[in-house]
């Protein structure tokens, strides 16, 4: 499953996961609007293991989240809006969905300092009340009456974006200098070419381990095999 930014191509396609999955539907200028005026905040989920028999073939969306940034908060503080979200009946309980909200929340306080994310969900929905309250934690703010079309309330809820902000805030301070974990030894080729020298250094300093003739397989057997892959991988990272 790839997790990426909405792109406009894709929008017949959430606009298909709309119409499949909520009540609440959109025309497609819609979400040309948040594609084009937030395109940082949108994101799709799209499974990849769906075989692309010609370059041509659309991907396979199974989830979105359309977000925006509120232009004019009556509260005076910055913050960001959840507009939609839908996964596939077939790709549900795979976490894609907290994961595509993630995703948007850290956008917004990356991209724009959001302090808050507030979203509205139908009072009946109870799998999407318990998504945002218990695995997002999400507060419940209101009720507002009458929010739908058909009559149904909504509740107002609302995520504080401190820790994210915090997060964010302690990596900048670390720079670009703060040192990353060890990931341990280069394996293969990579680090390869920066490192000859220092490698050559190393064996150097090594003392002289005594050879032992050790009978494998056949002439032609697993040592042989693994000794040409080795040589043919190392001239392919040679000749770019």
């Amino acid at each position: 499953m790839d997790i990426r930014l909405l792109r406009s191509s894709d929008i017949p396609l959430i606009q298909h996961a709309n119409l499949e999955n909520l009540p609440e539907n959109y025309f497609m200028k819609y979400y040309l609007y948040h594609a084009l005026s937030w395109p940082q905040l949108s994101f799709v989920a799209v499974d990849v293991s769906r075989p692309k028999k010609t370059p041509y073939d659309y991907p396979k969306i199974v989830g979105y989240v359309l977000a925006k940034m509120e232009e004019e908060p009556t509260d005076g503080v910055q913050h960001g809006h959840i507009t939609s979200l839908s996964v596939m009946r077939t790709h549900r309980r795979l976490g894609i969905a907290e994961k595509l909200m993630r995703q948007s929340q850290l956008a917004m306080v990356e991209t724009f300092g959001a302090h808050y994310v507030s979203l509205h969900v139908r009072v009946s929905n109870k799998a999407a009340i318990h998504l945002y309250s218990v695995t997002l934690g999400f507060d419940r703010e209101k009720t507002e009456a009458k929010y739908y079309a058909d009559g149904e309330d909504a509740y107002c809820m609302k995520l504080d974006l401190s820790a994210i902000r915090d997060q964010i805030q302690e990596a900048r301070q670390a720079g670009p200098d703060a040192e990353p974990e060890d990931e341990g030894e280069p394996v293969g080729d990579v680090g390869k070419a920066g490192d000859e020298g220092k490698q050559g250094q190393d064996l150097a300093a090594r003392p002289k381990e005594q050879k032992r003739k050790v009978k494998v397989g056949r002439a032609l057997g697993v040592a042989g095999l693994v000794e040409k892959d080795e040589s043919s991988a190392g001239g392919a990272a040679k000749n770019p």
